[in-house]
């Protein structure tokens, strides 16, 4: 990640406008539905989440997936395929960055090479708000649209109050994150004790 973001930083400092006939049909492409439409990077969200849901939750290489993130050392014992798991799921997750990269380019209309920087803990407390345990073996691609939709929804509030610092954010998503964690472990340790 800093390799990357580096390199984006040697090439240009500056934003970089995009006047490409392509992104320009994308960002103003709007598929209608009765008073009103869906655009092109709500279309590639409701993409992705299918993709990820069939993914995840229908196929051999979700299961192998979560089985490794449960307990590695059982699944190798069970004859799982546990490199070529974990090469799937690196590539799968820089296909998925360069998705959002793509989605923010859109969305803006420019490159940043600045775009991103801090949205790592965001992605984390979405997840983890959405039910996905940091120890792993347990997620759903549907907690994670939940933990979208309670995330947006606090980050409006406090953005919409406007009386707030912007660092706000950060310190309500790191309480947020901090509570759903600690509730976590107490609902993993009452499993364990049953």
């Amino acid at each position: 990640m800093f390799l990357a973001r580096g390199a984006a930083f040697w090439l240009n400092t500056e934003s970089v406008g995009i006047g490409h006939d392509l992104y320009n049909r994308l960002s103003a492409y709007e598929l209608a539905l009765g008073s009103t439409g869906l655009t092109a990077t709500a279309l590639l969200l409701l993409g992705a989440l299918l993709a990820g849901y069939v993914l995840g939750h229908h196929t051999r290489f979700g299961r192998n997936l979560l089985a490794i993130g449960g307990n590695e050392q059982s699944a190798l014992l069970m004859g799982l395929p546990i490199g070529p798991t974990k090469i799937g799921v690196y590539a799968l997750n820089g296909g998925c960055a360069a998705l959002a990269g793509i989605v923010a380019t859109l969305y803006t209309g420019s490159g940043n090479p600045s775009m991103g920087i801090g949205l790592e803990l965001d992605a984390i407390a979405i997840v983890v708000i959405g039910g996905t345990l940091l120890t792993g073996g347990r997620g759903h691609v549907a907690g994670t649209l939940l933990g979208i939709l309670i995330f947006g929804t606090i980050q409006a509030a406090i953005l919409f109050d406007g009386r707030l610092s912007p660092w706000w954010m950060r310190i309500v998503v790191s309480a947020l994150l901090l509570g759903f964690i600690l509730i976590q472990r107490f609902l993993v340790r009452g499993l364990a004790r049953r």
